[in-house]
């Protein structure tokens, strides 16, 4: 489920966790970082005890973390997910977020490109200097 911000996604994510029993995959590029709860529409302390939330506020806000970075993540913990069903029934994940191109990352997955720090750098002094 993809959306822009306070759309409902989170209340929607909940309902459909409950009913399915659920975990929630965050694929929000903001709602990674700690600190930054109203800014990004991160769920609340009783919305995460409605339904289990995973990839939410795990995160420093000086950490660099790209979509890459969320499908090398996301994947492996996906898949250990599945594989750890203890019920009979098909174990559900409901992937919410305002980031499509962290979906993108999950669903299609993307080219294994290295970092280019230096470039990062550049780029950013670019801004700082012609806005």
């Amino acid at each position: 489920m993809v959306g822009p911000t306070a759309i409902g996604k989170t209340a929607l994510g909940i309902k459909l966790a409950q009913e399915f029993n659920a975990d929630i995959i965050s694929a929000d590029s903001r709602q990674i970082y700690r600190h930054m709860a109203i800014g990004t529409a991160a769920p609340t302390e009783e919305e995460k005890a409605k339904a289990k939330h995973h990839f939410v506020e795990f995160l420093h806000p000086s950490e660099i973390y790209s979509a890459g970075d969320f499908e090398k993540d996301a994947i492996p913990f996906l898949e250990d997910y599945f594989k750890d069903s203890t019920s009979e029934s098909s174990k559900v994940a409901i992937l919410v977020g305002g980031s499509g191109l962290y979906v993108k990352g999950v669903v299609e997955g993307f080219d294994n490109l290295p970092r280019d720090l230096a470039l990062r750098k550049t780029l950013n002094q670019r801004l700082e200097s012609e806005g």
